[in-house]
């Protein structure tokens, strides 16, 4: 086997892609660093914009902050609890109707989809949903931030579209000759070699319900025990706000120090409620590129 030499222009080609990949690589990674660094800062130090390289006067004022709210650990769970929930019944709901409405012998699919992109551009608004909530009796209930949510007409499209290029037909079809019914093509055949597909849609949707707090304002005003993190991180930010704008009139100096801690918190409550999702983020990674690709072409 012949071995191509490398040559003086492919050493300095590869060289400059280096620098290029490099430079594109920090880009990406200072705001996380910086971000990471703000938050064990002294508050003094960052709005003085002393920070940039590296934590200086390193305090855990703002984690202590956050972590002395007896309502965070609720948060944790209940964010939780939606996340894992509400993923499962997204997936219950947006995979098998994907598979559907990818078959091209289903009567009436383009009707039936015609309908389903349309509430992409046109909805009913935020009271009418409300009075759909109120109606059916989910207000203040865990599953107001779950029923309301059921699907995502962009992931659905993306799970359509895959399931029609993804999935070889001929599979299906010699299942449905050795016997096979509909349903166990679609669960032993289809969702096992739909692994990118799922990863990607969970990724979608469990990221959605991680972030949901304004859902919680809405429908939750009755049912504190229920915040999610997002709403419970939201409210700690605008104690310490208003502690801060309190505290001008008794006190010049720990004045200074409160505003300049709850700008410091907004770091510290970046990393509390992405840390979990950068955990998690790595392990979905494999499948993201491939689910996105192959979803994103036209069936």
């Amino acid at each position: 086997m012949a071995v191509i030499k490398e040559t003086r222009r492919d050493r300095i080609f590869n060289g400059i892609n280096l620098i290029i990949v490099t430079v594109c690589l920090l880009l990406v990674l200072y705001p996380l660093y910086f971000v990471v660094i703000c938050s064990f800062s002294n508050p003094n130090s960052v709005a003085a914009g002393e920070v940039w390289l590296y934590p200086k006067d390193i305090t855990l004022d703002a984690y202590k902050t956050v972590f002395e709210n007896k309502d965070i650990l609720i948060g944790y769970r209940n964010t939780i609890f939606y996340t894992i929930v509400g993923t499962l019944f997204n997936l219950a709901l947006t995979l098998p109707a994907a598979y559907g409405l990818s078959k091209k012998n289903f009567m009436g699919r383009n009707v039936i989809m015609f309908f389903i992109v349309l509430t992409m551009y046109f909805s009913g608004g935020m009271i009418p949903t409300y009075l759909t909530v109120r109606g059916l009796g989910l207000l203040n209930t865990w599953w107001a931030l779950i029923i309301p949510a059921g699907c995502s007409t962009y992931n659905l499209i993306v799970a359509r579209t895959f399931f029609a290029n993804g999935v070889p037909s001929e599979i299906e079809e010699a299942a449905i000759i050795d016997g096979c019914s509909t349903f166990r093509v679609f669960f032993q055949i289809v969702l096992p070699l739909s692994k990118a597909l799922i990863g990607v849609l969970t990724l979608y949707y469990g990221v959605a319900h991680w972030n949901e707090y304004f859902r919680a304002l809405i429908y939750l005003s009755s049912a504190r025990e229920k915040v999610p993190l997002a709403q419970v991180l939201r409210e700690i930010l605008i104690l310490n706000t208003m502690k801060a704008t309190a505290g001008s009139s008794v006190d010049e100096e720990m004045a200074l120090y409160y505003a300049n801690l709850a700008n410091l918190l907004k770091y510290a409550l970046i990393i509390v409620s992405a840390a979990p999702l950068l955990v998690v983020y790595p392990f979905l990674q494999k499948y993201f590129d491939k689910g996105v690709m192959i979803g994103s072409l036209k069936g």
